[in-house]
Order: structure tokens, then sequence, then C-alpha cells
């Protein structure tokens, strides 16, 4: 019963907390497991990876609510303790469910001390946990369960926590983390190290899940398969693992440039010379073989200079709807440097017109949420601020639910749709992915720029668009990651990708 480090080489289901405490003791059923041993195994589990973690370890305060979570924390003490570890246990309720309070007297049983939150007695919980001196603080004080508001004890209690130097290790989710939206209502506990069973759980993947999860890892207790099975009629969420994803194909001998096609990206109005130039040049790093940009005629010199590659397609509304680079572009790009005048307009117009495979990204998005329309054949890039424009809501309400969100913009306009972001998720409407690569340095200008190149070259050579989507995603992550490795994040630039462009579409 091993580990495995997210992000997974496999793709793999992800679930929300509904799904899971639905499906878990049915699939434990039917496997005969009771759920107390059920429990046993995952205290296993997660002793287990803290010794992975941190093998030198001497002690610990588990801190256990009163759920199932809080018994999965009073296995893990009495683990430790057999193990020779000096454990310290914080109740902070009275064990609610019987598999926990079976645990918490196998605890009782093994000869721990448990101390319980009693403020008469002088058991504050925040002052238990500064007075710890050991090494690491286990949070067991919420599960997957845990939805609405906390209380302003358990606020306190986990602002305690995170201010202690211990490392922190959290039990199936961080306690205060959504483990369906990601979302954290004011605070949560900010782990070191998550470990998760069965399944992986969507709000650990996407929004904010990032700052609070630190290193995620997942154990399926050996009822992962089974679950999936019988839970797979209910899922359509997955993260993208990267030993299976969508693949382009090789290129023939033979091949010409006139297979691939020509892509026109559009943009670049005056005074924004370098978003449109960036998207062209990761789409050419891509894999696109011509490329042709029209731009406000002010920017031309700037986005030819120093890439002879780059045609140069008419500025002119009336020429380029005339035009023989507009007749034959196989794909076009909308929206990078477009800016919101007369002109940004009527290109937008004319790009929607041509009935042609299209990205749209940026101020084209502005457009676009002003008209009532849709289209299968293109593909929406917005970031959450873009995204409230086209649903008409709030940027809150999109990052309170971006699962959500990213289903309805796809249903509302059609095509797919690119919700960015930490664990950017791709929809068709009915089936949604969440990327897993990608990190801090990419809070840049031009990140998205490159991203709608990459998308665009990869709809060019891939006959699926939603695998072309995917894996456009996933290259431009892992690009950023690459470079992350090798100088670190600050100071990543969105033209530092690529290199590292020509080198992942030639492994994938």
């Amino acid at each position: 019963m091993s580990s495995n480090k997210y992000p997974l080489s496999l793709s793999q289901p992800a679930y929300s907390a509904k799904q899971v405490l639905q499906n878990e003791v049915m699939v434990a059923k039917k496997l005969h497991i009771t759920m107390p041993d059920l429990m046993v195994r995952a205290g296993l589990a997660a002793f287990n990876q803290i010794l992975q973690c941190w093998p030198k370890i001497n002690s610990m305060l588990v801190i256990c609510g009163s759920g199932n979570n809080g018994g999965d924390g009073f296995v893990i003490a009495r683990l430790a303790h057999l193990a020779g570890l000096d454990v310290s246990v914080l109740s902070l309720n009275k064990p609610a469910s019987f598999n926990a309070r079976l645990a918490c007297q196998a605890l009782k049983d093994a000869g721990v001390t448990i101390i319980k939150q009693d403020k008469l007695l002088g058991h504050n919980p925040e002052q238990v946990i500064t007075s710890f001196t050991g090494e690491l603080i286990v949070d067991g004080i919420f599960g997957i369960g845990f939805h609405g508001q906390l209380s302003e004890d358990i606020k306190n209690l986990i602002i305690v926590i995170n201010q202690h130097k211990a490392k922190k290790f959290s039990i199936d989710i961080p306690s205060g983390l959504s483990a369906t939206k990601g979302t954290v209502d004011s605070i949560a506990v900010i782990a070191d190290v998550t470990i998760t069973f069965i399944v992986l759980k969507q709000g650990l993947l996407t929004a904010m899940a990032a700052n609070y999860i630190g290193d995620l890892f997942l154990n399926d207790l050996n009822i992962g398969q089974d679950f999936i099975a019988h839970a797979s009629h209910q899922n359509n969420i997955y993260s993208q693992g990267h030993a299976d994803l969508p693949a382009l194909a090789k290129r023939p001998p033979i091949s010409h440039k006139g297979d691939i096609g020509l892509l026109l990206a559009i943009g670049g109005n005056i005074g924004m010379p370098g978003a449109i130039r960036l998207s062209g040049e990761a789409a050419l790093r891509s894999g696109a073989s011509l490329l042709a940009i029209s731009c406000h005629e002010g920017n031309q010199a700037l986005v030819f200079n120093g890439r002879p590659e780059i045609m140069l397609a008419s500025s002119s509304i009336k020429t380029l709807a005339n035009s023989t680079i507009l007749n034959k572009a196989r794909v076009l790009i909308i929206g990078p440097g477009l800016g919101r005048d007369y002109w940004a307009e009527q290109m937008f117009d004319l790009a929607l017109l041509q009935g042609k495979p299209c990205v749209i990204d940026a101020d084209a998005l502005h457009f676009l949420s002003e008209l009532n329309v849709y289209n299968n054949l293109w593909v929406l890039t917005p970031h959450p601020k873009e995204a409230s424009r086209l649903l008409n809501c709030t940027v809150a309400e999109i990052e309170a639910d971006r699962f959500g969100a990213v289903k309805k913009i796809a249903k509302k306009y059609g095509g797919i749709c690119l919700l960015k972001g930490a664990g950017s998720l791709i929809s068709n409407g009915h089936q949604t992915w969440v990327n897993s690569t990608g990190n801090a340095g990419m809070a840049s200008g031009g990140m998205g720029d490159v991203l709608s190149g990459i998308i665009a070259a990869l709809l060019l050579q891939m006959p699926d668009a939603f695998k072309a989507v995917r894996l456009a995603c996933y290259i431009h992550g892992a690009a950023a990651d690459r470079i992350a490795d090798k100088n670190g994040q600050r100071g990543m630039l969105a033209s530092d990708l690529f290199a590292e462009l020509q080198h992942l579409v030639n492994e994938y």
C-alpha cells in the first residue's frame, strides 16, 4: 500500500467530497472491508508517509476533530507511540462517529493520554499548540466532509497552527479547504504535506488549493480502482498525467509546410506589439509551419523584427477580408494585444465570420461577452476576470466554483473553454480536465499569449481539438516548470518558454 506523489504519471479521475462520501462505504462493503478497518488502513498509510517525509522524526502533536478525520489522527498517534515516538494528542471534541470512538479507545488502551479541550481545566488548545516544542503537527481537525464556515475558535486555532515552526501534515485535506471547490472561506491549515485517500478530490487540484496542500500524496488504500469502477458513471472530471497525454502524430518523411497549414494571428494594436508577437512565435516553436500576423500598421516593424519566419498580413480590415492569407488560414488567433477600439472590434467581427477554428483570448473575450453567439469551432481562454464577463457575474463567483464556471462557459458559448489559473481547467461542457503543470513563476506578462499560440499550433496538427487544448495546456506549464527547475521561478519571462516548447512538442 504505497503513496504516489501528485502530479501522477497516469491520468486519474477526481471526485467531489459528496461523491467520495456516498461511494466509499459501498465499495468497502463490497470488498468486505469494515469502516474501522478502512480507518486503520488510512492511519497506517498516513503514518508511513510521515516516516517517508521525515525519517528522523522524534515527536509530534496530533490534533483531532470529532469526525473520521480525527479518527485517522488517533490511529496515527497510536502507531507513532508504538514506534517509540514522543506523541501528544489534542482532542477538540468528543469523537462523534463509531469509527473514531474505536480508534480513540485503542489509543487509550495503548497508554497514550489524550489532552481534551477544556478551558476550565486550563487545556486551552492554542496554549497546547504554542507550548509544543516538537517537530510535526498533524492536522486531523476536519476531513473532506467539511463545508460552511469555520467557528472563531477554530480560526484562532488554525492561526496558531500556521504560525508554529513545526512542520504540518494534513490528513486527507488541509482543514478549512473545500475538497470539492478548492476554496477557503477565511483560513485553512497551510500544510507541508497532505495525504489524500482512495481517489483524488477535485478541490485539491485547483483554485486556492496550491497555497495550502504542500506536497500532495495519494494512497488508494487498495480500494481505489474498485472505487473508480463503481463510481465511473458519476464522474466527468480528470487530472492529466504525463504518461498518457494526447500525442502528436509523427510527421511523415515527405511532409511539407502545406500539410500543416497556415495560422493567422490577429492582434497587436497600437502600443501592444509584444502580445501578438509572443503568441505567434510560441505557435512557430510548437510546430506551426506557416504564420501570418495582422497587427496595427504602426507595429508591423516591431512584430517582424528578428523573426523573418513571420509573414505580415494586412492591417486593413477590408484588404484582409479579401486576402489570400485569410482564405488559406486553417486556424485563427484573435485577441492578444487587440485592444477595444473600432479597429479591434471590426477585426473581431471579421474573425468570427470565417467559420474556422479560432483561439479567442484577451480583449477578444471582451467583445464576445457582449454577444449571444454559439460556435463549436472556437477555444476560449479566459482568466477569472474575463470569465466573469462571459458569465455576467463577479470574479469571486468564478473563483468560488471554478469547475462550475468552466463548464457553464463551454455550454453557453460552445467549443472548448480553458479557465486559466493555478490548476487550469479545460472543459467541453461535458468533460473537464485539470492541468497539473505550471508554477508561480508564470505570474508574469505574456504567459497567456504564449498559451494561445501553443493551442493554435496544436489545433493545426491534431484532429481532436479537445485533446489539442489539453496537450497545449500541459506543455505550457511543463515548459515553465523546466525553466523553474533550472533558474528558479522569479524573473521568468514568457519568451523563456520558447526553447522548452520545441523540446516538449517533439517529446509528445
